[in-house]
């Protein structure tokens, strides 16, 4: 594995970088509409658990089991990406993405998955990438799409939101797959 970049520009002229304490409050405000909110694993709802949120995705990249990182505009976070639950044994991980909600629909979490993925098969040395997203989340699987993830199954009733259990369309996409990202 050769040395991990600390920051990764995109064409788009966005930048990934790991998650910065000064970024708690694109954290919070990514959290607060209860779509957000109920997906974080734990309440993301004052400034100290914006903190520990980052803290956390901070400890897993020492780790080397997943590597978050914040979508940048201008030194503005935007959105996150991430490949976690990373296994050398078998080269993969598993992607996932959001954004704020003010920079929905303008190509951020497109830009940023294709970046990440770059990364993730040079850098990493990792094969395939999984995703997974709900079935009637139509945005995100337009971002799956658009960054060359193949749509491969249903699996169904795999998250559990409160009393509602969601079926979730699942992607991958492999190193040697020939991806036009223009």
């Amino acid at each position: 594995m050769r040395r991990q970049a600390t920051e990764l520009p995109t064409p788009e002229g966005l930048l990934l970088r790991p998650w910065r304490p000064e970024d708690a409050p694109a954290v919070l405000r990514a959290f607060a509409p209860e779509e957000m909110a109920r997906q974080a694993g734990r309440p993301v709802t004052v400034a100290a658990e914006a903190l520990e949120w980052i803290d956390a995705r901070e400890s897993e990249r020492a780790a080397g089991s997943a590597y978050t990182w914040a979508v940048v505009r201008h030194g503005v976070a935007l959105g996150s990406v991430a490949v976690a639950a990373v296994n050398h044994v078998h080269d993969t991980g598993w992607v996932s993405y959001w954004t704020v909600e003010t920079a929905r629909g303008r190509g951020v979490a497109l830009a940023g998955v294709r970046a990440l993925a770059r990364w993730a098969f040079g850098e990493l040395g990792l094969h395939r990438l999984e995703l997974g997203h709900r079935t009637n989340n139509p945005a995100s699987c337009a971002v799956a799409l658009r960054a060359g993830f193949v749509p491969e199954g249903i699996d169904r009733q795999k998250l559990r939101y409160g009393d509602v259990r969601y079926d979730v369309e699942r992607h991958a996409r492999l190193a040697t797959d020939d991806v036009n990202e223009g």
